[in-house]
């Protein structure tokens, strides 16, 4: 049955959502597990903090979350107006996304399927 007219149903889900500021990147072609390794190392610090680990760390995946931990801090700024000196990253994940599977010849005409695995990775901060 109806639980009421459309726009309260809206109202009432708007009333639900997460206003924390966030940032997501969808289909980032790096795998789950070496996103992890990246998010595992900047998780509960703040973010300046988190931008030097990121800066100097030598894995790939570091310079996608940096990009995109740079893009949650502008939605802090702008869209929640919070300051960027008390923020700090309270959760960061990353999720399976989508894999490219492709195939590559071996010997005596055998092909084996190589997986070009995707994630989606989100940031989450909040301030302190």
């Amino acid at each position: 049955m109806a639980r009421g007219h459309r726009s309260q149903i809206k109202r009432e889900r708007n009333a639900q959502k997460d206003t924390r500021p966030s940032a997501k990147l969808s289909y980032a072609r790096v795998s789950v597990q070496k996103a992890c390794f990246v998010l595992d190392a900047i998780r509960g610090k703040d973010v300046q903090t988190a931008l030097g680990i990121l800066e100097y760390n030598p894995r790939y995946a570091s310079s996608v979350i940096k990009k995109l931990l740079e893009s949650a801090m502008a939605n802090a700024e702008n869209n929640n107006g919070m300051n960027i000196d008390n923020l700090y990253i309270e959760e960061c994940y990353a999720n399976k996304g989508p894999t490219m599977k492709r195939i590559r010849p071996r010997a005596q005409g055998r092909a084996y399927r190589i997986e070009k695995r995707t994630s989606h990775i989100t940031i989450v901060l909040n301030e302190r």
